[in-house]
């Protein structure tokens, strides 16, 4: 009867919430015959109900330690309801049992062991507590009886935490008047012989005598004992605590042994399990996130951004990992207010649907940028802290080069930040450090085996690159892949001939090829150019070489677009760093560096757990180039939110510069190799970038506004317009639905502010809404989270712009063609040149990711609007193999920053009272 009404209440959970199942979990320690029955049994029982059932079997050498990082994984799991350790604990270590049953989370207790739930049942709280299994059963079994308990007279024999004492409590809340009983009892028959109701649970064989028995009594017998039985095949019987054949002649009631309690037990255990699922859907909706969101208090005039990071107290980073299902083993915390979350995530959550996924871009920026890291906080604290929706904002890391250079931090602003932003600023978790480390490994393996073929024989550098050990020569791994790589199919050092060694020693690298250079964090325009190599020892080997910022390194677009540790070390194989005087690609695995990059980068491919102002979850991973690398944060980050997130929840992630560069490579190159497809684009405008694209004065970083930009100018912004036209008809020529945040600016007038709303939606946007979340927080992007998640139910019909299979200069033209309006293309001789070279080598079927000035759809920096009929000048191009793709050079740029008169790092100081950091990011 237990089970088939279980079974009823199963069906009509999974009804009610499609995709739910109860969730019982059985830990086991060793592998005894007697608890491998038990667990059979509950394992059966349970797949009869429909409940899902995992039987988690641990070794007997296990150690405490390890049965407790068990529990914790299991306490952790949103999907586990149930949870039993299968007592006793077959271990050849010392195990403490009543620290391993007080380890199992009290909610998911069902056995009922722990000490907070016997308890809660001693005192009385019946309905607050977990009940164990067997007295449960009793109690059920008493009920079916149909005799009332209130007022009866009840024995329980034996006194056990397991079945003798919760008995005796839940009879004594049950208005029973109760006598626990046990071996050192002198008057046992005696105290039988009163009873209405006996519970007997001593182990000791037949110890209860019919003869004792009061009349009419309810016997429940707990026992399990074995006696000697010839008539028996296995020489023995199995018997209860009472002596069966005479006490049914006394008792109105009794349960046999086997078949009695046994069964119910397992039914109880089963109960407990499903009545533990009903409290789980009454508190926690199934996919919906329970998270405590942090209350802004709104100044005017609004603050800096760091009093106002100051001012927040960012919950536990750990609590917001456990809010958005993240188990403990899955993260691993970088002190209180970040953490590095397992990739394992997403094995465990593989089965689970994308949520919706956005992308924030926005139109030609100013020098100033025109908050498109404050929309994107502004959005997900709006859709999380007051729309209540799982929300994960995904973001790049910054380089420290801007930090303390001219542009200042990237965590955000006003009260849309992540963090604390000096953490998100500076060196978060290290991952650009081991880029940098990376990359230099990289550097210091090419000039060094370049040095080593000008100055060693053939045999000298293989005696050196595979040395005899012990008086045996052995090829490692990566050396086997340069031979397979070289058609030489052999595995034997000793069977090389001459040629083969030759060709296998010498990678002949043309110094004038390389095209990796050295990376540093930091602005230093003294380092574009240098001489390396200087020093006697290098015996006149040098070279013209140069620095640049570590985050324009090719190490950091594998990075964000690796999908695994496994396609990262690929990647890294594959990355090419210069040519031989043959013309053929050198790799970092011809250098034999490649495991080597994956063991510095094992860690930075972890995305970084963060926190908004409003305690919205937020990734912060990766941070490549919007210029020459695709300017996006990681696949990873964002593949792992979308599964957190659920189908009805949401990642919003930020593409670098406008939509004509950091948007374009999103769906080009990022959407391509991770196979995601977005449901809404959010395009951010200004009335001051649009005043500048109408013809106002030039805006200068550190400079104050012409008054054209303080004073209202309707014609100047619907003059700029053109640019915010020409942005969302490139956003739709990816077939994706555009909302426009309008980025609200205390200058800007409400006649301003509406024209540009109007002039967007005549545009051909979604919507277009005015935004003023950098003064007011979440609240100030209501109506833009609205028309996203409105947005998000609209047809997306998604499309890339060019097929990878076409010709290099296709793919350029069409870019150049389509989202900038161009009329053509030029390619100067050396662009021609690497044309040429790169299809020869293979490296024609990429995608293409344009390196041009991010203040102007053409590559003029001073023709703002939407300019057209302008040829577009390719001085160059280059190849990212291990990331992916080729990066034409429009006109001139630096990769490496230098350092303005007055740089931001003036305004940087520790504070003297608190060690903390004052400053302007």
């Amino acid at each position: 009867q237990v089970r088939d009404r279980l079974k009823q209440q199963v069906v009509e959970m999974t009804e009610k919430f499609p995709g739910f199942k109860p969730g019982l979990a059985i830990l086991q320690v060793g592998n005894r015959d007697d608890s491998n029955l038990y667990i059979n049994m509950k394992l059966k029982a349970a797949a009869e109900i429909g409940i899902s059932a995992n039987h988690i079997k641990l070794p007997n050498t296990a150690t405490e330690a390890d049965v407790l990082k068990c529990i914790a994984s299991l306490n952790a799991d949103p999907a586990v309801h149930g949870f039993i350790v299968q007592l006793p604990l077959d271990s050849d270590k010392p195990i403490n049992t009543e620290k391993i049953t007080n380890a199992v989370a009290p909610e998911k207790d069902v056995d009922g062991l722990s000490s907070i739930n016997a308890g809660k049942l001693s005192r009385g709280d019946l309905g607050d507590c977990f009940i164990p299994c067997t007295p449960k059963g009793c109690m059920e079994l008493i009920r079916q009886t149909g005799v009332q308990v209130a007022g009866k007279r009840a024995v329980v024999i034996g006194r056990s935490k397991i079945v003798g004492a919760p008995m005796h409590d839940l009879l004594l809340w049950n208005n029973a008047t109760v006598t626990t009983c046990h071996s050192k009892t002198s008057t046992l028959a005696e105290e039988v012989g009163k009873a209405d109701i006996l519970v007997v649970a001593a182990g000791r064989a037949e110890m209860v005598k019919g003869e004792w028995i009061k009349p009419g009594a309810i016997v429940i017998d707990c026992g399990i004992n074995h006696v000697p039985d010839s008539t028996k095949a296995s020489g023995k019987r199995v018997v209860g605590d009472v002596a069966y054949t005479s006490a049914k002649e006394k008792a109105s009631f009794i349960t046999p042994v086997p078949g009695g309690v046994g069964p119910m037990t397992v039914a109880m255990l089963m109960q407990s399990t499903v009545e533990s699922a009903q409290r789980f859907l009454e508190k926690f909706q199934p996919g919906k996130w329970t998270i405590q969101y942090n209350q802004l208090t709104l100044k005017m005039p609004v603050p800096s951004d760091i009093e106002i990071s100051q001012s927040c107290t960012p919950k536990p980073i750990g609590q917001v990992a456990k809010e958005v299902g993240l188990f403990p083993d899955e993260v691993e915390l970088y002190g209180q207010t970040k953490a590095k979350v397992q990739l394992s995530v997403l094995n465990r959550l593989k089965n689970q649907p994308d949520g919706k996924y956005v992308v924030v871009t926005g139109i030609t920026p100013t020098p100033l940028g025109e908050g498109k890291s404050t929309t994107t906080v502004g959005l997900v604290q709006a859709l999380g802290a007051h729309l209540h929706q799982n929300v994960f904002a995904c973001v790049r890391q910054p380089s420290q080069g801007p930090t303390f250079g001219i542009k200042g931090g990237a965590a955000g602003g006003g009260y849309c930040q992540v963090v604390p932003m000096e953490e998100f600023n500076l060196h978060l978790t290290g991952d650009i450090h081991a880029i940098t480390a990376a990359n230099n490994l990289v550097a210091a393996a090419i000039d060094a085996r370049i040095f080593h073929e000008l100055t060693q024989s053939d045999q000298a550098l293989y005696n050196r690159l595979v040395p005899s050990v012990n008086g045996v020569r052995k090829f490692s791994d990566i050396q086997i892949r340069r031979l397979q790589k070289l058609g030489i199919n052999k595995t034997d050092p000793m069977a090389l001939t001459k040629e083969e060694v030759n060709s296998f020693v010498r990678l002949d690298i043309d110094p004038s090829t390389i095209t990796w250079q050295r990376v540093l964090d930091t602005n230093d325009r003294f380092l574009r150019k240098i001489t390396i190599g200087q020093s006697p020892t290098e015996k006149g080997f040098t070279r013209t070489a140069q620095f640049d910022i570590t985050v324009s390194s090719e190490i950091m677009a594998v990075l964000a677009l690796a999908d695994g540790l496994d396609d990262m070390k690929k990647r890294f194989g594959r990355m090419v760093v210069a040519s031989s005087k043959k013309g053929q690609p050198v790799t970092a695995d011809d250098l034999g560096v490649t495991g080597a990059l994956a063991v510095l980068m094992k860690d930075a491919i972890k995305p970084n757990l963060m926190q908004t102002l409003e305690g919205t979850p937020v990734f912060v991973h990766a941070g490549p180039f919007a210029n020459i690398a695709h300017g996006n944060s990681s696949v990873l980050a964002d593949k792992i939110a979308l599964k957190l997130v659920g189908k009805d929840g949401f990642v919003v992630t930020e593409a670098g510069f406008g939509a004509d560069i950091g948007m374009e490579k999103f769906f080009n190159i990022k959407c391509r190799y991770s196979g995601l497809r977005p449901h809404v684009v959010v395009l951010v405008a200004t009335v001051r970038a649009l005043k500048m694209h109408g013809g106002g004065p030039a805006v200068t970083a550190g400079v104050p506004l012409p008054k054209e930009y303080t004073e209202e100018n309707l014609q100047l912004v619907a003059k700029g317009c053109s640019n915010l036209n020409k942005q969302i008809q490139n956003a739709r020529m990816f077939g994706v639905p555009v909302v426009v945040a309008v980025n609200a600016f205390k200058t800007d007038t409400k006649a301003e502010l509406a024209l540009v709303v109007q002039h967007a939606k005549e545009a051909g946007a979604f919507d277009a809404v005015e935004c003023t979340h950098w003064a007011e927080g979440g609240k100030g992007a209501l109506a833009l989270a609205q028309a996203v998640q409105r947005a998000s139910q609209a047809p997306s019909n998604f499309r890339f712009l060019y097929n990878v299979e076409l010709p290099v200069i296709d793919k350029i033209r069409l870019i150049a063609q389509q989202v900038y309006g161009a009329r053509d293309i030029e390619l100067l001789p050396e662009a021609q040149e690497k044309v040429a070279l790169y299809t020869k080598q293979g490296f024609g079927n990429m995608p293409v990711c344009m390196a041009k000035t991010h203040l102007s759809l053409s590559h003029d920096p001073e023709q703002k609007g939407a300019p057209t009929g302008f040829v577009l000048p390719i001085r160059d191009i280059r190849a990212s193999v291990g990331a992916g793709f080729l990066y034409p050079l429009v006109g001139t740029m630096s990769t490496m920053p230098g350092l303005p008169t007055r740089p931001c790092f003036y305004d940087i100081d520790l504070d003297p009272v608190s060690g903390g950091v004052n400053g302007l990011f």
